[in-house]
C-alpha cells in the first residue's frame, strides 16, 4: 500500500518521524495526540512495507521496565530531488528520505524560456540520478548497476506560487506568469513533482535539520536579490490560503518613492534587494556602471555615502522583522541568502532598529545569521517531494 493511501493517523506517524525521528513510541504518542494502542497498530504496516526501522533504545535511558525502543524512517527506502532554480541557473540535490544530501550538480540557465528551464531541469535530474549511480552502485537484474529511482521531485522558484495547483502564478526574475510547472516537470520526468516558493521550502529545510528544529516556531528571513520570509508555526510552514504568504519583501515600512519589482513604492524590497542597493550606491557615487561588488568594496573603505545605503537597508529590514516579530513572537528569527555574505555592512543597523520597534518580549527574540548554499535551498525542495508521499494522488 502507498503511503497517500494509507490512514490519516499513519501519515501523521509518518511525518512526525520525518521531521522528530527517532522517536519512542510514547514520544510519538506524545507528538501527535494518537494513544499507545494507536501507534502500535499504525506502525505493523510501516514496519512491515520498509518505512520505518526499530533502533536501540534512547542513550542514556534508565528504565525498570520494558526497554523503549526508537523508531526512524528508513532513509533508504526512498530517492528524491530538489531543484532550486534562479534567474541564471538551476542547482539540484539527489537526497534520501530524510533529505541527506547524495549528490548535486549545477547548470546555467542559457534561456529563461519556460521550455528551456524545463529541460534543464529534467537533465539535472537525471544527471544527479546517474552520479548516485556511478558512485553507489546496486547490482541489477543482470548484474550492473541499478538506476537510482527518484520517488519525486521538488521545485523551489521564486515568486507568488501556488503549492495546491502546481502553477507559478508569478515569478519576476524569471518574468513569468500561469505557468503550470509542476504539470510540466512531472511530464518531463515522469516523477511525481511538487513546487513551492524557495524561500518556504529552504523554511521547511531549516525546520527539518536546520536552525528552526525542535522549535515551535520560527521565522526564516532571506536577503539579496529579493527580500524573503518563511514561517513556521506550531511545526508547520505556513503557505497561506492562497499560496502567498510571508512576503515581507513587499511589506510596506519605507517613504521612499522608489518602484518596487511588484509596482508599488515603499517596500522593504525597493531599498534592500542586491538590485536596489547597487542602483541607490551609483546615484550616492554619481558612477552609473558601479557593481555590487564595487559598492561592498566602497563601504568597507568607509565610503559615508554609500555606507548610508546599506544603512537605509538594514533600517528596513529591521523594521520588517521587528513587524513579524511583533505578530507571530517567534521563538527565533533566522536571516539568511545570498545577502548575508555582507551582513556587517548591515547588522548594526538591523538590530538597533529591531530593538527600538520590537514589542515588549517580542524584543527577546533570537536572531540567527546563517549563510546557506543555494544547495541548502534545493535539499528544502527535496523535504517537500518526500511529505509529497503522504498527499493523496491528485
Amino acid at each position: 500500500m502507498k503511503l497517500a493511501d494509507r490512514p490519516p493517523a499513519a501519515a501523521a506517524v509518518f511525518r512526525t518521524l520525518l521531521a522528530h525521528g527517532p522517536l519512542s513510541r510514547a514520544e510519538i504518542g506524545r507528538r501527535t495526540g494518537l494513544s499507545a494502542g494507536a501507534v502500535t497498530k499504525v506502525t505493523a504496516p510501516l514496519l512491515s512495507d520498509g518505512w520505518i526501522t526499530e533502533q536501540g533504545r534512547p542513550a542514556g535511558e534508565r528504565t525498570n521496565g520494558r526497554p523503549a525502543t526508537l523508531i526512524a524512517v528508513r532513509p533508504e527506502r526512498a530517492c528524491f530531488v530538489g531543484v532550486k532554480v534562479t534567474a541564471d541557473e538551476a542547482i539540484a540535490v539527489l537526497t534520501d528520505l530524510t533529505a541527506r544530501p547524495l549528490t548535486t550538480a549545477r547548470a546555467e540557465l542559457g534561456s529563461r524560456d519556460v521550455g528551456s528551464v524545463v529541460l534543464a531541469i529534467a537533465r539535472l535530474v537525471e544527471q544527479v540520478r546517474a552520479q548516485a549511480c556511478a558512485t553507489d552502485p546496486q547490482e541489477g537484474a543482470e548484474g550492473g548497476a541499478r538506476p537510482v529511482e527518484v520517488h519525486g521531485i521538488g521545485v523551489t522558484i521564486s515568486g507568488d506560487v501556488d503549492t495546491r495547483t502546481g502553477i507559478v502564478q508569478y515569478s519576476p526574475f524569471l518574468n513569468w506568469r500561469r505557468v503550470p510547472l509542476a504539470e510540466l516537470v512531472e511530464s518531463a520526468t515522469g516523477a511525481p513533482t511538487v513546487i513551492d516558493n524557495d524561500v518556504r521550502a529552504l523554511a521547511v529545510a531549516e525546520q527539518w535539520f536546520g536552525a528552526g528544529a525542535g522549535l515551535s516556531s520560527f521565522v526564516l528571513v532571506t536577503v539579496g536579490a529579493g527580500i524573503g520570509c518563511g514561517i513556521s508555526i506550531d511545526g508547520r510552514v505556513v503557505s497561506g490560503a492562497h499560496g502567498v504568504s510571508g512576503e515581507l519583501g513587499h511589506l510596506p515600512v519605507t517613504g521612499t518613492d522608489r518602484v518596487c519589482t511588484c509596482g508599488n513604492t515603499g517596500c522593504v524590497e525597493a531599498v534592500a534587494s542586491t538590485h536596489a542597493i547597487t542602483e541607490q550606491a551609483r546615484s550616492a557615487t554619481g558612477d552609473p556602471a558601479l557593481t555590487m561588488d564595487e559598492a561592498i568594496r566602497l563601504a568597507h573603505a568607509g565610503n559615508p555615502a554609500v555606507r548610508a545605503v546599506f544603512a537605509d537597508a538594514g533600517h528596513a529590514i529591521g523594521l520588517a522583522i521587528a513587524s513579524v516579530a511583533n505578530l507571530l513572537g517567534p521563538g527565533r528569527i533566522i536571516i539568511s541568502g545570498e545577502g548575508v555574505a555582507t551582513y556587517d555592512l548591515f547588522e548594526e543597523q538591523i538590530r538597533s532598529t529591531f530593538a527600538a520597534h520590537a514589542f515588549g518580549a517580542a524584543g527577546d527574540c533570537d536572531l540567527v545569521v546563517r549563510p546557506l548554499p543555494f544547495e541548502a535551498w534545493a535539499r528544502g525542495g527535496a523535504a517537500l517531494a518526500a511529505q509529497l508521499l503522504l498527499s493523496p494522488a491528485r
